[in-house]
Parts: structure tokens; sequence; C-alpha cells
């Protein structure tokens, strides 16, 4: 792989930038300052998958950078979205806000200004625990200071245009009969249900009635006020089919990633920004959603969310940053089980970076550099630093369950797997103890075993069951290996594999006792 071939970092993140750039430049666009946005939702509980699509967008304002330009991160809160459902965990009592936009809601927590600022705050508290800088805008003061107006009033003056090309390009027919344009009604404070009919263009007006609507597969009464609305100081939002393009224009942005659930909106909008906004639209990459373990879409009303403050009970910032910053294609099974592979997948990209491991393949070394660099946000540490394996920790922690710290790390000592005790290391326990004390996963990796091992193996577990005392462990591992033809060596690595899921750890023998011959039994057996 020749130096001039490597874009950046060598990473798809450093593509997509590259690509960015060369259709500016097509464009024929300043570039002084490139911006980028990712779209918080407002109305339901955050999530990994809703935390990725501003932390890949920071990643390309990271990578932009790196290739000597300016960039900022936009970070919109749709707080003016209208509450569809009440999320898993919340209080029945928001029944009756049902509707009514999110930043009209109280917080039923009682920690915010509104529902909507709660939920926001749950999603920029994540991205300020990952080191995410960003611009925070949010919906209500974007329509009430009127940086959308003149986009407002320019896709209400083409309504009839728009709504034949909404039907053309995904089908749906309301637009033709409704504006693009939701008030919010001044007698109920509802939004959806205030359907306008009419711009009056001269005095920047909607005509509008309230009547029933179907939100989230419920009927929400409207009152039945008929009105008007300011566009200029009434609240109020335009419908997603067109926001996204008055958002680009208004805020100059180029750059959005989007997931697959929303590609209709996109189609609509790019169209908007480009024919009717006269704004090219911004560069886009399409993501697949997160899934569940079962296969099921990651979703609030399922009850299967995956946060980032639960996550960061068991791992690190940079396993969430790892995750997130490994791939952006195809769709990804998620959960809290992930936490040990991408924990110790960490430590493997540090020892790649420091050359603790050696790659010969030189595409895959500028890659996985690339990789860790991204996940330390383009600012790597200067040393390797101190790290002991995540699996390894998990099964001290669920031995040592009292004055857990204090006694994972003597063993870490006795191990040899540390020389001497950090905070790093008690954090690393910490974690790993939450991991223990709330989840029961034995993971079986798939290892290939052929007959002999298998037989080996079987003649261990055997051992390991009889209530005979076992003088020298280690020596009887050594002696089964050698009296079944196997090399010790390859034998003690399938033995870290199933037990640990590395190829090595601390001497064999010895943590088998310590962590239970029985326990290690089970596991043995799962592969015989």
């Amino acid at each position: 792989m020749s130096e001039q071939n490597i874009i950046g970092k060598g990473t798809w993140i450093d593509k997509l930038a590259s690509e960015l750039l060369e259709r500016e430049e097509k464009l024929g666009r300043n570039t002084d300052l490139i911006k980028v946005e990712s779209g918080l939702g407002a109305s339901g509980i955050p999530h990994i998958g809703s935390l990725g699509d501003a932390v890949r967008a920071y990643g390309v304002k990271l990578a932009l950078e790196n290739l000597g330009y300016k960039s900022e991160l936009i970070a919109y809160s749709d707080d003016l979205d209208g509450l569809r459902k009440i999320p898993e965990g919340f209080p029945e009592s928001l029944e009756e806000h049902l509707g009514k936009p999110v930043s009209l809601i109280p917080d039923p927590m009682g920690e915010h200004e509104s529902y909507g600022m709660h939920m926001s705050n749950r999603l920029l508290d994540g991205l300020e625990k990952l080191g995410i800088e960003y611009t925070f805008k949010r919906a209500r003061d974007t329509y009430k200071e009127g940086l959308l107006q003149n986009q407002i009033h320019t896709i209400l003056t083409q309504s009839e245009k728009i709504g034949k090309k909404i039907e053309d390009l995904v089908g749906q027919e309301k637009y033709q009969k409704f504006l693009p344009y939701f008030p919010v009604c001044s007698e109920c404070d509802r939004l959806y249900t205030a359907e306008a009919t009419e711009y009056l263009s001269d005095e920047k007006k909607v005509r509008y009635s309230c009547h029933d609507a179907e939100i989230g597969s419920k009927i929400i009464k409207g009152c039945g006020h008929s009105g008007e609305a300011d566009i200029t100081k009434d609240l109020g939002k335009l419908a997603w089919k067109v926001e996204f393009a008055a958002r680009w224009s208004a805020f100059d942005i180029r750059f959005e990633a989007y997931g697959k659930d929303i590609m209709d909106s996109v189609k609509v909008n790019d169209w908007v920004s480009d024919e009717i906004l006269n704004f090219p639209h911004p560069h886009h990459i399409k993501y697949e959603m997160f899934l569940d373990k079962g296969g099921k879409k990651i979703s609030k009303s399922l009850g299967n969310v995956v946060t980032s403050q639960k996550w960061l009970e068991f791992g690190t910032p940079k396993s969430i940053l790892l995750l997130l910053y490994k791939r952006i294609t195809g769709a990804r099974e998620l959960g809290f089980e992930d936490i040990p592979s991408l924990m110790d997948e960490y430590d493997e990209l540090e020892k790649i970076y420091f050359g603790k491991i050696k790659i010969d393949n030189e595409a895959k070394l500028v890659k996985s550099k690339g990789l860790y660099e991204y996940v330390n946000l383009l600012n790597p540490p200067t040393q390797i630093q101190p790290y002991v394996s995540y699996r390894l920790l998990l099964e001290l922690c669920k031995i040592f369950k009292e004055d857990r710290i204090n006694r994972v790390n003597k063993k870490l000592v006795d191990y040899h797997a540390i020389k001497e005790t950090s905070p790093d290391i008690d954090n690393l326990i910490i974690l790993a103890g939450n991991f223990a004390d709330e989840f029961d996963i034995s993971e079986k990796i798939e290892i290939e075993i052929d007959s002999t091992t298998k037989k080996a193996l079987n003649e261990l577990t055997s051992l390991l069951l009889d209530d005979k005392e076992i003088e020298d462990i280690q020596n009887a591992i050594y002696q089964i290996a050698k009296g079944s033809s196997i090399e010790p060596r390859d034998f003690f690595k399938i033995l870290y594999q199933i037990i640990l899921s590395t190829t090595k750890g601390p001497k064999i023998g010895p943590f088998i006792m310590d962590i239970g011959r029985k326990n290690v039994a089970e596991k043995l057996n799962a592969y015989i």
C-alpha cells in the first residue's frame, strides 16, 4: 500500500471527508467553515443509535480538520416534535400531553424546564462523557428567533408543487390536501391535530383547523378550533418531509448522515433543498440501524433501549467510540454483552498502535492505527495505558465480591498481570465488577477443535470434576497434553480461548483453582 493511496488516517471516516471535499469543490462553494449536522430526537429515550448519529458526524468533522479545514458540528434538538407515545418507564400522566410539542410538556422528573429538554440533556450528557464537542441548537429557539422564516415562506408558497412531488417520490398524498406545516393550536397546544390548509403569503399566516388525528396508532382528539397562525411569531413547525431542507439551507449544512428508517424523508428533503430552496443538499451517508440480540430494531417502545448512561456503568467511553467508529455499513446486533469484547478489542488496537502487536499487512496496520486515533478523537495518548483483560477481570470479580478492588488487584499481581496497582486498573475492576454483578453471560466463542484435542479436554474435564485433590494442576494439564501428543503451548492456548476468549493469560493451573474447577469444567463441556 503506497503512501499516496492513503487518505488521512486510512479509515472510512477519512474517505467520507475526502468525498465531501471533492463534492464541495465541484459545487464551487466556500469551504472556510464546513458545518456538519446531527439531528437529536427529543421525544423518546436517547439510545446508543441516537448517540451514534452525532458521534459519526463528529468523526467527519475531525477528519476534515485533519485534512486542513475548519469544521463545526451542529447538534440540533427537535424539541418542537410532538409526543406520540409514552416511553417505557415514564408516568401515564403524560397521556394528557400526547400530540403536544415536547418543549411545552413539563418534565415529569422535575429536572429540566420541559420534557423535551430532559430527553435532549440525556443525549448531550452522553456526548459530553465521550468528549464530543458541538454547537447546540434547539427547534423551539430556532423557530422563535425566525431563523427558518425565509425557508418556511418559500416552502409554503410552493406547497402545491411540493405536495405533488412528495406523492411522486414516496407515494404520500397527505400534502396535496394539507400544507407541510403544523401550527400549534392556540386553544389546546397540540401540534399534529392542527391541520393547515391555506397560506396567506402577504400576511405570512396559515389557516388551520384542529381535528382528531391518529398519532402512534392512537386517536388524539382535536379541540375543533379554527384559526390563523403567524409563521414569524406563533409556535409551529415544518413537517419532517421538508424541515431538514430548511435547516440545511439556514445553517449552511454540508454533511449529515441518516438512518435507513428515514430514507423517504431524506429523499424528499434533498429535492426540496435542491429545487425549492436552491441550496445543494448536504453530502450524505446512510447507516443501518442497531438491532437487539433478537434481531429487532432497538426501540423506546419495546423497552430494549441501550443507553450510553447504562453502558458507561460497565465499559469506558472508548468502548462506545470503538463501536461507532469501527464501521458504518451493515445492521448490527447490539447488547451490553458486547462490552467485554469491545473493551479487549480497544486494548488490542492500543498494542498495535504502540508496536506491541506486529501486523505485516500495511493497509491493515494503517487502518488499525487510524481507528485507534479516531477512538481517541485524534488526540491519542503518548504511551500505552495500564490494562488487564476485561474477561480476566470478569472471572475474578465473580469470585471476589467483598473488598473487591484490593482482592482482585492482589490476584493480578500474583498472576504477574500487573506489577503494581493503579487508578486505571481500579476503575476497570469497578466496571467489570458492575458487569459481573448484573449479567450472567457465558459467551461461547467459535474455536476449531480437532478430535484429539476434544479427547484431551474431556480428560481434563473428568479430572476437574473429580473430588480428589490435585496437587499440581498446572503439571496435570501439561501431562494430559503430552499424553495426547498435543504441543502443551497449543493446549494452553485452547484453554485460554475457552475460559477467557484470549490466547494467553495468567498461569493456567492456579487460575483454574481460583475461579473454581467445576466452573471451568462447565466451560470446557460446551466444546466437547
